[in-house]
């Protein structure tokens, strides 16, 4: 009886603590104007919108995160933050106490439209592959150095996020300290090709800062083989093992997002982030 009690006691005290804990996060809405206008008869700015979520100490790392399917954020205020950071959203303090201030990155307002069923309207290969995505992103980049004291810039896309992450790696080159490539699309979606096409034969040497590619080796989603990630990796990659899959097995319960695995996986990130060390293989 004493020791359940006990049980009872610890399990209210860690949840209060997660609780009050959570509360210290302040999630910061920053909006730039992209410099053109969209709208046929009523002419309105496009804007570029990010979320910012200071790490707890003292940061000059910025991670920029795409997130995973449909990969439009649909930023509207700073409380958005949350359902965009796929399985690192429940390791934001892993962030916060390495000094890695987390960015959730949207597409700008001109791109960001989605259709019932999670449909992307906007925002494919077309937009992510171009310079013009590129110039988007350096806006924010921009705020997060002029006005929050970033110097170092790593950019992660998960799933259909990598479309980004890849094309801004090569298109940002040395700008950026780094790019990081969870469960890497490399099929394209096979009912709207505009999603995905880009990267089957997306040339990864055309990548100059460092790369880092993380992916489970039971990932059994159809659009992000595991065996194809294998194939380019060169002393780049975390394979991931183990965990559970539940769900779609392309969503965000699967193993194609380290489900049972992402705090192993985000520790992981984070090594590679501030030590540039590869830790081949997790979760064994």
């Amino acid at each position: 009886m004493n020791r359940n009690i006990l049980r009872l006691v610890c399990a209210i005290i860690y949840l209060a603590m997660g609780h009050a804990h959570a509360q210290t996060i302040n999630p910061i809405l920053i909006e730039v104007d992209a410099g053109r206008e969209m709208g046929l008869f009523s002419k309105s700015p496009v804007v570029q919108r990010a979320i910012l979520l200071k790490s707890a100490v003292p940061s000059d790392t910025a991670l920029l995160f795409y997130r995973g399917w449909s990969g439009i954020a649909n930023i509207k205020t700073e409380n958005d933050w949350q359902r965009n950071l796929n399985y690192l959203r429940n390791n934001v303090d892993l962030f916060s106490q390495a000094g890695i201030s987390l960015v959730v990155m949207d597409c700008p307002s001109d791109e960001n439209s989605v259709a019932p069923g999670n449909t992307p309207i906007g925002c494919n290969d077309d937009y992510r592959s171009s310079i013009k995505h590129a110039d988007d992103v350096r806006k924010i980049i921009a705020v997060l150095k002029e006005k929050y004291g970033m110097k170092k810039i790593f950019v992660m896309g998960h799933s259909y996020g990598t479309i980004s992450s890849k094309w801004l790696g090569k298109n940002l080159g040395n700008e950026i300290q780094g790019s990081i490539h969870s469960a890497s699309m490399t099929h394209a979606n096979t009912r709207m090709r505009a999603y995905g096409y880009s990267v089957e034969s997306f040339d990864m040497t055309a990548i100059k800062a460092p790369v880092l590619n993380i992916h489970h080796g039971d990932d059994q989603c159809v659009h992000t083989p595991y065996a194809t990630v294998v194939a380019y990796s060169k002393n780049n990659l975390i394979t991931v093992k183990g965990g559970e899959g539940t769900g779609d097995v392309c969503g965000g319960t699967h193993l194609h997002s380290m489900g049972g695995r992402e705090e192993l996986s985000s520790k992981a990130i984070i090594q590679w982030i501030k030590t540039g060390q590869v830790q081949t293989t997790i979760g064994e």
